[in-house]
């Protein structure tokens, strides 16, 4: 049982580091294929923000991201449902302000056919 845990765990990582990895890249096309259909991604801000809004603002560089450092990282697995805590420095210029951001995401994923999606990331600053 912990195998399997373990490997849930690495691919849970995995899809999260790529995650940010393709927003550096701008690839909306496989950033969509790690995101649920009612994907949101709620700001430092408190704005929640649907997926095709955060798309189309990579797109038209109104959030351009440029490098991330990952600082820290956390899952909790409960069967087909899992919670990530991330800390990055995300260096970012999100509509027109550029920053090292001290982000920390938590986002929560459903295993869907051997394969992890991204519900929801809440944003925060640490």
């Amino acid at each position: 049982m912990s195998n399997k845990i373990e490997d849930d765990r690495e691919k849970v990582l995995d899809v999260t580091r790529r995650l940010t990895q393709l927003m550096i890249d701008k690839n909306t096309v496989e950033i969509n294929k790690l995101l649920d259909n009612s994907f949101t991604l709620t700001h430092i801000t408190g704005y929640v923000q649907p997926k095709e809004e955060w798309l189309s603002e990579i797109e038209k560089e109104t959030m351009k991201y440029y490098s991330f450092k990952e600082i820290t990282v956390s899952v909790n697995i409960d069967g087909d449902k899992a919670v990530f805590i991330g800390q990055n420095i995300l260096d970012a210029r999100i509509w027109g302000t550029r920053n090292k951001w001290r982000l920390q995401q938590t986002m929560q994923l459903e295993k869907r056919s051997d394969k992890w999606i991204i519900l929801k990331s809440v944003a925060t600053l640490f």
